[in-house]
């Protein structure tokens, strides 16, 4: 498996400033990113801004990217991962309980929120399949990336092997310190004391044993751009949520 460092590209089309993946877009014709902090966007659902404003900045969004129709969910740190065909509303639809999201339909921005945690995109160019994941220390330790892969094998991805996927904006490990019980969780073992935490390390080391053909890595922390992003560490506990987000426009 080939492991690289790919760095997110400031976008500054449409209303929402935001990071995107310009080799995705390329190579594959898929936009995938994530948006930079923004006081005058609200992606959060559980957040005490009113709705309207939440909806307006995703409607924003989709209208940035270009696709039409997105989907998000309350997300619980689980490993449940919905699948979505075709027919696929237009507008925004808001699930509870998942923290992934699996499609090979065109016209449909999977999202989810972050704010430290690691969005993982997944993509099978041939069969056309993505997946984007929320990934905290939960979602790791309970599986999520094998779900994720398993969603888009659901969906006609042939192998593991053909399967591209990159490992975003999130917090590092030099400015992740855990207990040890949740070292303990994602790694097996458990170590005397507070550990850095390395979640997009755990992640590869996961997708080289699920057979992933092809891994990136972003180098930008939320904790040390927390100019350009949000972090729930970086800014005690009250940030704003970013959202990523993952699709194919339609031809």
């Amino acid at each position: 498996m080939a492991v690289s460092e790919v760095e997110e590209r400031p976008v500054t089309t449409g209303a929402i400033p935001r990071y995107e993946l310009s080799q995705w877009r390329s190579e594959f014709g898929l936009v995938a990113g994530i948006t930079a902090a923004h006081d005058g966007a609200a992606f959060g659902l559980a957040t005490n801004r009113p709705l309207q404003e939440t909806l307006q900045s995703w409607r924003a969004l989709m209208a940035a990217v270009g696709i039409p129709a997105a989907v998000v969910s309350r997300q619980v740190h689980g490993a449940a991962v919905a699948q979505y065909g075709e027919p696929f509303p237009s507008g925004l639809l808001i699930r509870d309980g998942f923290d992934g999201h699996a499609t090979r339909t065109g016209g449909v921005l999977l999202a989810i929120t972050v704010a430290d945690c690691v969005p993982v995109f997944l993509a099978e160019p041939t069969s056309g399949a993505l997946c984007l994941l929320h990934a905290g220390w939960r979602g790791v330790a309970a599986g999520i990336l094998k779900a994720g892969i398993r969603a888009l094998v659901g969906v006609d991805a042939p192998a593991t092997s053909n399967i591209v996927m990159h490992c975003g904006v999130a917090i590092c490990g030099s400015c992740y310190q855990v207990g040890p019980e949740v070292v303990e969780a994602v790694w097996g073992t458990r170590p005397p004391g507070p550990q850095q935490l390395d979640l997009r390390g755990a992640l590869v080391e996961q997708a080289l044993r699920l057979g992933v053909g092809r891994v990136s890595v972003s180098p930008l922390c939320t904790v040390h751009s927390e100019q350009r992003f949000s972090s729930h560490r970086g800014e005690g506990g009250q940030p704003g949520r970013m959202a990523a987000f993952l699709g194919r426009p339609r031809a």
